[in-house]
């Protein structure tokens, strides 16, 4: 905590739409900074959360009307100008470097001469890398005075495209661990009644995520299928969390596999009822053949579960102990 009566930085934090484990980090950074969040909409088409506020943190919506990428390129440019002039921070957390809002905003900074802080979650190893494309990036993250990254993958991606290794820190990728210790220990003391409420069985994988391809979701179902047919008697069901345009296709696959009455898929579960998924559930699974980061990981662990994440989640290397919380 900063010592009493010591100024704290007016700070700016950019992010595409805020959602509940924003607020939990702007909760915590509120301690030490004098911080506001600034959100590109309150509208976006991948999160499906309810609208959510805390009152606690500062923010600022730049578009209440529709989602970031329906805004004419000149008004975003405007608007964010617009809203750093009134606020004036001495320090700007620019989220990624292909945004539009992002960009603008690092422009900001350098005609201003304010320091900018590349927050990323971004690994080498996500996607195949073209020269040219890194070489504008490395223009890009040059112009940020420091970086912040997931952890140990995503610091050295920084490192490589030109941020020094010293002004490079992790940690960006977190949740509020109590809440969902807490609340999953609670729903454990109220097992049966919480079971019958969500119409969950008595031992279940949980997995969590998008429907969309690079969560390998259809391999999870195969893989799945192989373990009903070789396991021992009474196996464990699969609850599937998540919407997305893949949903068709994988109710298909589930009926294919025969796995109709041993696979479930309530959709898409708002924030206040995730420990109770979590804490009834006996383990986390993360299949994705691609993901920067997988903040489900954080949330499992801090449910106390075991996990089974995939090598190609930006955590696995962070957060999974082979043989000790997971594999």
């Amino acid at each position: 905590m900063p010592e009493k009566g010591a100024q704290m930085i007016e700070t700016a934090f950019l992010c595409d739409r805020m959602g509940p484990y924003h607020y939990a980090r702007l909760s915590a950074a509120g301690r030490l900074l004098k911080i506001t969040g600034i959100e590109f909409s309150a509208l976006d088409h991948t999160n499906l959360w309810e609208p959510y506020d805390d009152r606690e943190c500062r923010r600022i919506t730049l578009f209440a009307d529709k989602p970031i990428i329906e805004q004419p390129f000149a008004l975003v440019i405007k608007r964010v100008r617009s809203v750093l002039d009134g606020l004036k921070p001495q320090a700007v957390v620019v989220s990624g470097w292909d945004a539009l809002v992002s960009l603008a905003a690092l422009q900001w900074c350098v005609n201003i001469g304010t320091p900018a802080v590349m927050m990323s979650e971004s690994q080498e190893r996500d996607e195949q890398r073209t020269w040219w494309k890194e070489a504008v990036k490395r223009k890009i993250v040059g112009l940020n005075s420091a970086g912040f990254a997931g952890g140990g993958p995503q610091k050295a991606y920084l490192k490589a495209l030109g941020i020094p290794e010293e002004r490079i820190f992790t940690g960006c990728d977190a949740i509020d661990n109590d809440y969902f210790a807490k609340g999953a220990d609670l729903a454990r003391g109220q097992a049966a009644a919480l079971r019958d409420k969500y119409s969950l069985p008595e031992k279940y994988f949980l997995s969590s995520g998008r429907f969309v391809p690079k969560k390998n979701i259809a391999a999870l179902l195969k893989a799945y299928a192989v373990y009903r047919k070789n396991g021992a008697g009474n196996p464990w069901k699969l609850v599937l969390l998540g919407d997305g345009p893949l949903k068709p296709e994988l109710v298909k696959l589930r009926e294919e596999l025969g796995l109709a009455d041993s696979v479930l898929m309530p959709g898409f579960v708002q924030y206040p009822d995730l420990p109770a998924y979590y804490g009834l559930a006996g383990a986390f699974i993360l299949p994705s053949v691609s993901e920067q980061w997988g903040l489900v990981v954080n949330e499992a662990m801090a449910s106390g579960l075991p996990v089974l994440v995939s090598s190609r989640c930006g955590c696995a290397s962070d957060l999974v102990a082979d043989g000790q919380n997971g594999f």
